[in-house]
């Protein structure tokens, strides 16, 4: 790489740290940057993340979920899990989710997240639009896992954790094919489903292109 290359890159690193050194300017010491993965799928839970770096904490691999492969993510999801200050995780299975609707799901997964943390942040730094109901001075940054590197190391945690509960769950329904799909919508998962059914895991409130009176080329959530 050329030297205006690497400048070019150390910006970008320290650019992705500037919601962070934000916070910090107005007195915060303590901050996490919270993301989900899973809104989508039509079985398994949400999963959410939060995660306090240390800080001015930079990593050049950090970046979108993604933007990076399954490797890619597990080697990171490593370095994140040695260098951070604190990770809480949290989920809502597919009851809650059917229960409350996936945006309310999705906040108390991210809620339990945060409150999984010691030490407790100061700050919560949210990709998305919706705050969480915690009295915690928050700010959300659309594409934020993108733009924050405390987001972007939030939104490996929470697929690499969701991935392996997949994994899992693939174990036990292996005719789904979920450590394929992960729980989303593909052709194959549509036709397991018309085969075998909903498997407990599955989220009942989602109605499935080709199955529940959809043609196959809506959307698969509504």
């Amino acid at each position: 790489m050329s030297a205006a290359g690497r400048k070019a890159r150390a910006r970008a690193v320290r650019w992705m740290n500037g919601f962070e050194s934000n916070a910090r300017g107005r007195g915060y010491r303590m901050i996490a940057g919270i993301d989900e993965a899973g809104r989508g799928p039509l079985a398994g839970p949400v999963v959410a993340a939060a995660v306090i770096l240390p800080p001015g904490y930079e990593h050049p691999e950090i970046n979108d979920s993604k933007k990076l492969s399954a490797r890619q993510r597990e080697k990171i999801y490593g370095i994140i899990q040695r260098d951070a200050v604190s990770i809480g995780i949290g989920l809502s299975e597919a009851p809650l989710i059917d229960a409350v609707n996936i945006l309310q799901a999705t906040l108390l997964a991210m809620k339990e997240a945060v409150l999984e943390l010691s030490p407790p942040p100061d700050y919560l730094l949210i990709d998305g639009l919706n705050l969480i109901d915690l009295e915690i001075q928050q700010e959300t940054i659309i594409c934020g896992d993108s733009r924050s590197i405390s987001v972007a190391s939030a939104s490996i945690v929470a697929k690499v954790s969701r991935d392996r509960l997949m994994a899992m769950y693939h174990r036990q329904f292996p005719q789904y094919n979920f450590i394929r799909n992960k729980g989303y919508g593909t052709r194959e998962h549509r036709e397991a489903i018309l085969k075998f059914g909903r498997s407990k895991i599955h989220r009942r409130s989602f109605r499935v292109a080709g199955i529940d009176g959809l043609p196959v080329n809506e959307k698969l959530q509504l």
